[in-house]
């Protein structure tokens, strides 16, 4: 591996996971509906939890408790959280969930010198738990999940956090993702930001703002090259 990155490429690259490296709907819902079937309720289909990813699972929670009408008290609701939590740590998506190109991209980057580190709002120890799974867990140089700090994305402060762990600061980096939280969270950290069109996102892709859109992640290293980064940082 090269000490600095070809001048060419940023710093440093911060990834989402669910929706931008791995296609995790379908066990995500897998997983949801196997805590709220017991309650009576009909298994959502997959293209509605898919609608649901991307901002943390208590939120993700809300959205399939309102999707059956459902209204809980705080406790119950904490305990179905709890439950789903744990289910989600215990069933991680295999390498096969994997969006093609994911390994090679990540590990290209690292091998010129690229500085890693992933930001998602997935529960850092589920997130930990998928990164073995897929067999990523030694790519990144930081990792942080949603319950990992006080904000999760769209705050710019996973983003910040994830760059000062990495040394490397917002004028050489630029955040990958699919939603609206990942762009938002790095347009208010002042970095460069790609979004990707297959993934989970509820909006238009390409309203979103990001400074480039790519349809799959063998495009990632050409879009890389066509930012402009400041190399002196």
């Amino acid at each position: 591996m090269t000490d600095a990155p070809s001048a060419a490429l940023p710093r440093a690259v911060l990834f989402d996971l669910d929706g931008t490296l791995v296609d995790s709907a379908p066990g995500i819902a897998e997983v949801i509906n196997h805590v709220l079937v017991p309650l009576g309720c009909p298994p959502l289909a997959l293209a509605a939890v898919r609608e649901m990813i991307g901002d943390g699972a208590p939120r993700l929670l809300e959205r399939a408790l309102a999707a059956h009408a459902l209204a809980l008290p705080p406790a119950e609701e904490d305990i179905l959280l709890t439950r789903y939590l744990a289910l989600l740590e215990a069933s991680p998506p295999g390498p096969a969930c994997l969006f093609p190109g994911a390994t090679e991209v990540v590990s290209a980057l690292a091998a010129e010198g690229v500085a890693l580190g992933l930001c998602t709002n997935k529960p850092v120890a589920a997130t930990r738990s998928a990164l073995r799974a897929l067999r990523l867990d030694d790519r990144f140089g930081v990792v942080l999940g949603g319950d990992s700090l006080s904000r999760r994305k769209p705050d710019p402060e996973p983003l910040l956090a994830a760059l000062a762990e990495l040394g490397r600061t917002v004028e050489g980096a630029v955040m990958i993702g699919d939603s609206t939280a990942d762009i938002d969270a790095a347009r208010a950290a002042g970095m460069a930001s790609i979004a990707v069109r297959y993934g989970y996102s509820r909006k238009p892709v390409d309203g979103l703002g990001a400074d480039l859109v790519i349809d799959r992640l063998s495009d990632l290293a050409g879009a890389l090259r066509r930012l402009r980064f400041q190399r002196n940082r």
